[in-house]
């Protein structure tokens, strides 16, 4: 590989590295020779920061079997580097961030492939201060992966690393957790279904919930390592659903397999997804003179009606690309608050450095407490736009250049919206797929135009 970290990059997607487990990147090879270049480039970052004899590494998990395997590689080549390692064991990814900025440690990497099965994992970082590393940080510890620069780097005796296990992170997320909630404020008399998905959550987005009034109804709350988001979970809506008309709770709230993101359902058992849950939270802040710049962050993906929401309020929405990172790094740059993704992935900046479903859920709560209104009214103070969405699996990711055919329909699709509607089209940066969105007026006709663009897309490079 090239000496410039600005080449190719081989391992890092738009959230870390992922894969199938056991399967190149996501090794335990590679994950020992990622924690040997994370250490290294931490290292570095720590002496610039900070005079400090040693640096320390956060390492958390969700319930994945292959989390061990991975855990113990990446512990190996933080040693052998000479950086101390924190194993938490199973929690969120935001208790990752905030266990890293608790312990003053040096750098926090999770284990997670997030929603996708159970089979893939991930490996993704955080900064000392709890935020993702940005992409020239990135691109470093993976040129140091695939050049050998840093093989001669081996510490002997006393300057080894040494692991040790921190028993009270989970106690510590929990408190954390509570601070987003007003003090003067309970859950009592609030039935609340809560589908863990059998995930990173499991203990403690219920222990946050009891401790906090409400009654909590659990489901899919005992992960063997397997089941992880296996028809349960944000990426399964149904099972929340389920839940509430078994239940007859006031509100559900469904988690992906770490936790950092979250879709609600209301007492009649519709799905409230991060559209809906950001337009909730964005007039409340406005109400309360607590927006900054009164400004919310969104992706493309969002609804068009949420920034007709915003504006009916003196309000406005920053779009970005496709990926919490880039909602974050909008939000940093601008001194932002709140901001998210359709798909559930909120991030309040006054109470946490990433995405955080239980923080989410709670922001939801709070107002549903102090207005007295149930959800299925709180959500109607956003009108979508109809909208069509295609996920199909591909074989390669050709460049969409190289689809003349298939931008040539897209573009008269979106002269046929006249204005009034959008065509997005993309390839998911995690998983072999490319994403159609249409927006429009009229659902019926964007349904049909999708089904037409994927048909093509289909024929062209489906799998």
């Amino acid at each position: 590989m090239s000496k410039s970290t600005n080449g190719p990059r081989k391992i890092f997607g738009t959230d870390g590295v992922r894969g199938t487990a056991n399967i190149e990147p996501v090794t335990a090879e590679t994950a020992l020779k990622l924690g040997r270049a994370a250490a290294h480039v931490f290292a570095e970052m720590t002496a610039a920061r900070r005079k400090s004899a040693r640096t320390t590494i956060v390492i958390g998990k969700d319930t994945r079997l292959s989390g061990y395997m991975l855990e113990n590689a990446l512990a190996a080549g933080v040693m052998s580097l000479g950086a101390d390692v924190l194993l938490i064991g199973p929690l969120p990814t935001p208790g990752v961030a905030y266990i890293t900025r608790s312990l003053r440690a040096d750098a926090g990497i999770v284990l997670s492939a997030s929603h996708n099965p159970y089979e893939d994992n991930g490996i993704k970082f955080f900064r000392h201060d709890g935020y993702k590393l940005d992409d020239e940080i990135e691109a470093k510890i993976e040129h140091l992966v695939f050049s050998g620069e840093i093989e001669s780097i081996r510490p002997t005796a006393g300057k080894i690393g040494r692991a040790t296990r921190i028993d009270d992170a989970l106690g510590r997320y929990v408190e954390f957790a509570k601070q987003s909630f007003p003090k003067g404020l309970k859950l009592e008399g609030m039935k609340v279904a809560i589908d863990v998905g059998n995930g990173a959550a499991y203990k403690s987005s219920p222990c946050i919930l009891r401790e906090l009034g409400a009654e909590v109804i659990v489901a899919n709350n005992t992960p063997n390592g397997r089941n992880i988001n296996r028809d349960c979970g944000s990426t399964h809506p149904e099972e929340i659903q389920r839940l509430m008309r078994e239940t007859k709770a006031d509100v559900g709230i469904s988690h992906d397999g770490d936790a950092d993101r979250v879709l609600l359902c209301d007492e009649k058992g519709d799905v409230v997804d991060g559209d809906e849950i950001m337009a909730i939270a964005a007039l409340d802040f406005i109400r309360r003179g607590q927006l900054a710049q009164n400004t919310l962050v969104a992706t493309v993906m969002s609804n068009f009606g949420l920034d007709e929401t915003l504006r009916a309020h003196d309000g406005r929405v920053l779009r970005t690309k496709v990926g919490d990172r880039y909602v974050i790094e909008a939000m940093m740059k601008q001194d932002l608050n709140v901001g998210g993704e359709q798909s559930g992935h909120m991030i309040f900046r006054d109470f946490s450095t990433t995405g955080d479903g239980i923080v989410s859920a709670l922001q939801i709560l709070r107002v549903m407490t102090e207005t007295g209104k149930p959800l299925s009214e709180l959500k109607k103070c956003l009108s979508k736009y109809p909208q069509a969405q295609r996920n199909l699996r591909v074989r390669e990711k050709k460049p969409l250049e190289d689809l003349p055919q298939v931008l040539k329909l897209v573009q008269e699709t979106e002269r046929a919206l006249d204005g009034a509607g959008r065509v997005l089209l993309r390839y998911s940066g995690t998983e072999p797929k490319i994403r159609l969105l249409i927006e429009g007026r009229d659902g019926d006709k964007i349904n049909a135009q999708a089904d037409e663009i994927a048909g093509l897309i289909q024929a062209e490079i489906g799998e």
